[in-house]
């Protein structure tokens, strides 16, 4: 191992990190990680990258910066679910409005965008 890289525990440690770091809307340190190496779409065991973490968790400033900063609008975790659809399901209007803003796609994953919309009154978050 060359100096500056780190072993697989240290590396899942700073993953997990970033993880919790994305769930709590931790914006500024979370970038930090990221512009210091972390890809952007990182994920964990369940696939859950750390856009799918803010968006569910309602962080539409973490969201942003993590599209700012090149995450995947659309990647799905092990249940199928994508970031958008997450949000729609929490009702975070915000963080609908951002990924939508940046291209997500709506009729992507189980179940999508537009049934979650469907199925808790949110078509209003599609429109427009």
């Amino acid at each position: 191992m060359s100096d500056g890289e780190l072993t697989p525990e240290q590396t899942e440690r700073v993953v997990a990190i970033a993880m919790d770091l994305a769930r709590e809307g931790n914006t500024g340190q979370l970038a930090e990680f990221v512009d210091h190496g972390l890809p952007v779409d990182v994920a964990d065991p369940n696939a859950n990258t750390l856009l799918m973490l803010a968006a569910y968790h309602g962080h539409a400033e973490t969201v942003r910066a993590l599209l700012d900063r090149g995450a995947n609008p659309d990647l799905r975790n092990a249940r199928d679910q994508t970031p958008i659809a997450g949000a729609m399901f929490k009702g975070a209007d915000e963080v609908v409005a951002v990924l939508r803003e940046a291209g997500a796609d709506l009729d992507a994953g189980t179940p999508s965008a537009r049934a979650a919309a469907a199925m808790f009154g949110r078509e209003h978050l599609l429109a427009g």
